[in-house]
């Protein structure tokens, strides 16, 4: 892997954690995710399952981990099973763990081969009364393409039908939505590398390159960093392509006169980072397109102050409409007497900023967190407000990653220009 292993205690940490909310004589099994397959014998590079490498560092196909804490003999209470390596494997696909590596990563001792898992699993589950097996329950999951975890669902419960199935996903969404102090400064790590990129584009952007080349310029950055490559596919949408949310095409030419907006983070160590900026393609806002910027800003400021503990999702999205809306009155974009007398559960407002203003950040971009928990310190969420006047080619979107403390907010962000008098100095260098 490109980047620095985080140390097994961080792993151990966590599996202490998890520990602590499974039911007496339980098993618990985790799978890492497929080597998807492309076309022909092509296949798409490898990308952990999240939630085994939460518990346990390890980042290779074919592995999986088993729990089972009332084990009756210790050296079963958590395994690691691997795929073993042989020539022919080494002679086509390099290096694969050995069991020794597999402990260092992970702290996990106990380390078999996966052609053992189904004669010790069978072992433990006779002696267990609970199974817990994972499940995709993230609110936007696409689950039409099945998992090694969906395909062991099955065979589990085909196997042993007569015991009790528990969902590992609601444990460990409780457990991600918190980050302990060496996840956060990995999410820090990959702040940093974004940082670097943005900077390395301030002097790049100007009217005539295609988006594909900034996102050529963001590639090299994060690869030379250490970095895996973008924690989630770029967008580059420059002029009205801006106001399409999710617009991947990035494949027009920056125009004299257009902004850009710039959606990209870092992975480092599976952990994202989730950065957007807007910028002048010239180097240079006109009057109208810095005063929709500047009110943007405004409301990221006062959005990031109220992520504080106790807060909820309820009140902070509820009072970053009221700032939006006074933003948009005074940008002529709404009628102060309409929004007075607006239906409520069809906010004005809407029209011009329509997605939301924040999402939990970690192993997934949009990581694992009840929209009902309240916040607590330890999360870290992004801070997206943004304003899209299609009709004038203008979409913004400011966005940074707030670490929740038990004092005032920390921008893990700091760092990336977002000032728009910054932003145009630094162009015009």
């Amino acid at each position: 892997m490109k980047y620095l292993a985080p140390g097994k205690d961080l792993f151990i940490q966590n599996r202490q954690k998890f520990i602590k909310h499974l039911k007496p004589d339980s098993v618990a099994v985790f799978n890492s995710n497929d080597i998807m397959p492309a076309s022909a014998d092509g296949v798409r590079p490898f990308i952990q399952q999240t939630d085994m490498f939460y518990l346990s560092g390890i980042d290779q196909e074919e592995s999986i981990l088993v729990i089972c804490s009332d084990a009756k003999e210790d050296k079963y209470s958590e395994m690691l099973f691997l795929r073993e390596t042989n020539d022919q494997i080494a002679l086509w696909e390099g290096h694969k763990l050995t069991k020794a590596a597999a402990t260092e990563i992970s702290g996990i001792k106990t380390v078999f081969w996966t052609s053992e898992f189904e004669q010790i699993f069978k072992g433990l589950v006779f002696e267990a009364e609970h199974i817990y097996l994972n499940t995709n329950e993230h609110l936007r999951a696409d689950v039409t393409v099945e998992t090694r975890d969906a395909r062991f669902l099955k065979r589990c419960m085909a196997a042993f039908p007569l015991h009790r199935y528990e969902r590992l996903a609601p444990i460990l969404q409780h457990l991600r939505a918190v980050k302990s102090l060496p996840e956060t400064e990995l999410i820090q790590q990959a702040c940093n590398i974004t940082e670097k990129a943005f900077r390395r584009l301030l002097g790049f952007i100007r009217p005539g390159v295609r988006e594909y080349e900034i996102e050529a310029e963001i590639y090299h950055e994060f690869l030379r960093n250490r970095s895996r490559g973008p924690a989630y596919q770029s967008i580059i949408a420059s002029g009205v392509n801006a106001c399409v949310l999710h617009y991947v095409s990035n494949d027009q030419q920056c125009r004299d006169g257009d902004m850009i907006l710039m959606d990209f983070g870092a992975e480092y160590a599976n952990y994202a980072s989730d950065v957007t900026r807007t910028v002048p393609v010239n180097g240079r806002f006109t009057p109208r397109q810095k005063a929709v910027y500047n009110a943007v800003l405004r409301v990221q400021k006062s959005a990031i102050e109220m992520l504080r503990p106790g807060n909820s999702f309820e009140e902070y999205n509820k009072e970053v409409g009221r700032l939006t809306e006074s933003e948009l009155i005074g940008l002529g974009l709404l009628n102060a007497d309409e929004v007075r007398n607006q239906d409520k559960e069809k906010p004005l407002y809407k029209k011009y900023f329509m997605h939301g203003i924040s999402h939990h950040l970690g192993l997934d971009v949009h990581d694992f967190g009840s929209k009902y928990r309240k916040f607590e310190r330890g999360m870290v969420l992004t801070c997206e407000p943004g304003i899209y006047i299609k009709d004038e080619a203008i979409g913004i979107r400011i966005e940074n990653d707030i670490l929740i403390t038990d004092s005032d907010p920390f921008d893990l962000t700091w760092n990336i220009p977002r000032e728009a008098d910054e932003i145009e100095s630094l162009m015009n260098v």
